[in-house]
């Protein structure tokens, strides 16, 4: 009985941006072993001519995934984006095009909690005044500006995974912690919630932003957000380049309002090694630039080949949607002694009967059926008894049905 399923050893699978070898140690150990890794990014026509044989796309966040890059992806099942965000990514194209995309939303954060803790510190002891005076020759040994940050109160702006274990770690350091969301969350230890952003600006000592990049965080940080601030706090920004406004950071800083800062993200980043970073804040010597590095360790970039891997070898074994930023969540148990097919479809009505219609007519009984929709697709995982034979012209008849975007047999019930 030949097997339904595209069998592993045909999914070509392609990795960008030199992801950890850990996510290709897991889709090896499922099977997969047509894997190319190439270290840097791809320039977009390279990305085309190649995207027409690949079933599976890895990527982290220095390739941009446009629709005119997508849609030269014929075979493509599904993406792995190995970071945090997704915005380098047409996911309202992939969608349409009934492919998934998977992301690693919480395996660095304990990295960026630590390199946050360590700026703290560093901000509070001038360490970038002094580091930079040691380099020029100066031995600057007096006390004046250096502080514990033992007392002081530290505002967590967005009270995610992120910013509430930020919060565990500066309160063991002793710190007092507020912190600001625009959805209500349980505080942990004993961190207060602050009722307004100027509420939280206006108590801290040192402000850390941990917030996603949407249309709300836009500019989040203002020239009178910083005038809201205590003179002499601090301000670091682990979160996306657009939430402060740079220049007007700049100024707060050169007046003194702002005695310092921490900066791992920026409006404008390089698009690899070989191009000029630029910013206002350069050569501010009470000013940390760090380069977009808050979630790069070796530990948080095993995580995140792991967990990305791991949901898209779900995704292509059994069609577990569960992960996904762009798609219905779908997952069925794996049941024994079936077979099990997933259908993407427009969201449109009658599908679903089309779709028993099929398997009725050939006396073929759904064992297990899971339908979710969004108002734009509708994605169906079925199980089914019974021998499902080449040649019934199944997969035929379901491609046909009106709104089909793709179909695909998962795997085959075992012979008996």
């Amino acid at each position: 009985m030949e097997k339904l399923s595209l069998p592993k050893s045909r999914i070509k699978i392609l990795l960008l941006e030199n992801i950890h070898k850990s996510a290709v140690d897991l889709l090896k150990r499922n099977g997969y072993a047509n894997i190319e890794s190439i270290p840097g990014a791809l320039e977009p026509e390279d990305l085309k001519a190649r995207l027409k044989n690949v079933h599976i796309l890895g990527i982290r966040s220095r390739t941009r995934l446009t629709k005119d890059i997508l849609s030269a992806g014929e075979k493509l099942l599904t993406v792995g984006c190995f970071c945090i965000g997704t915005n380098q990514v047409d996911l309202r194209c992939a969608k349409r095009m009934g492919v998934p995309v998977f992301n690693a939303p919480y395996s660095n954060t304990r990295s960026v909690a630590e390199l946050v803790i360590a700026e703290i510190i560093m901000l509070f002891r001038g360490i970038p005044q002094r580091s930079w005076g040691a380099h020029e020759g100066a031995w600057d040994k007096t006390v004046k500006g250096a502080k514990e940050i033992r007392g002081k109160t530290l505002g967590i702006v967005g009270y995610g995974h992120i910013g509430s274990q930020l919060s565990v770690m500066a309160e063991a350091m002793g710190m007092q912690v507020r912190f600001h969301d625009i959805v209500e969350k349980l505080a942990i230890g004993n961190a207060k919630p602050c009722v307004s952003l100027d509420e939280l600006l206006a108590v801290s000592d040192v402000v850390t932003l941990h917030v996603p990049e949407t249309p709300q965080t836009k500019n989040m940080i203002t020239a009178a957000k910083l005038k809201k601030m205590n003179k002499g706090s601090f301000l670091i920004n682990a979160s996306r380049g657009t939430v402060v406004e740079i220049d007007s950071l700049a100024d707060a800083l050169k007046s003194g309002h702002i005695a310092g800062a921490a900066v791992d993200v920026f409006p404008k980043e390089p698009a690899d090694g070989n191009e000029k970073f630029k910013s206002p804040l350069q050569g501010l010597r009470n000013v940390i630039l760090t380069p977009h590095i808050g979630g790069s360790t070796e530990e948080a970039q095993a995580n995140i080949g792991g967990e990305v891997a791991e949901k898209l070898v779900k995704y292509s074994d059994n069609g577990s949607t569960l992960g996904a930023v762009n798609f219905v969540e779908v997952a069925l148990p794996i049941q024994e002694n079936t077979t099990r097919f997933m259908h993407i479809h427009r969201d449109v009505p009658g599908v679903m009967s089309k779709i028993s219609e099929v398997f009725a007519r050939r006396k073929i009984n759904i064992a297990g059926q899971y339908l979710r929709t969004d108002g734009e697709i509708g994605y169906v995982v079925t199980d089914v008894t019974g021998r499902v034979q080449v040649g019934m012209g199944i997969r035929k008849e379901l491609a046909a049905i009106d709104g089909t975007v793709r179909t695909r047999f998962l795997y085959e019930a075992p012979a008996t």
